[in-house]
């Protein structure tokens, strides 16, 4: 006698099938480049700042809200920093990009 087959179990959609996702993650990779070009060549934060404000709506949508708020956290550091013109022990712009090189790397893991 043939078994009964087994009930489908629903499988989660991947990452990459969820509508948006795709565009939240080229945000991401949009980032890391912005993030080597800088330490290439030290461009302007204001430009990275305004970017990470107004440019990555998808992110917005399909990060946990803490994720958010650290990349506010880190982002308003890097604005503070801006407005001197020498690392600062308090502000060192190396360091918070490395922050937000960081952010981004686990942000990816998240939309996995």
């Amino acid at each position: 006698m043939a078994q009964p087959e087994a009930p489908a179990v629903p499988v989660a959609p991947a990452a990459s099938a969820i509508p948006g996702v795709s565009v939240a993650t080229g945000e991401l990779t949009h980032l890391l480049k912005l993030l080597d070009n800088w330490q290439q060549t030290p461009a302007d934060v204001r430009a990275l700042s305004t970017w990470l404000h107004s440019g990555c709506p998808a992110l917005r949508t399909h990060l946990p809200p803490r994720y958010m708020t650290v990349l506010q956290d880190v982002v308003g550091r890097l604005e503070s920093s801006a407005l001197f013109a020498e690392e600062s022990c308090s502000f060192s712009q190396r360091d918070l990009l490395d922050s937000l090189r960081t952010w981004a790397n686990k942000a990816a893991s998240a939309l996995a």
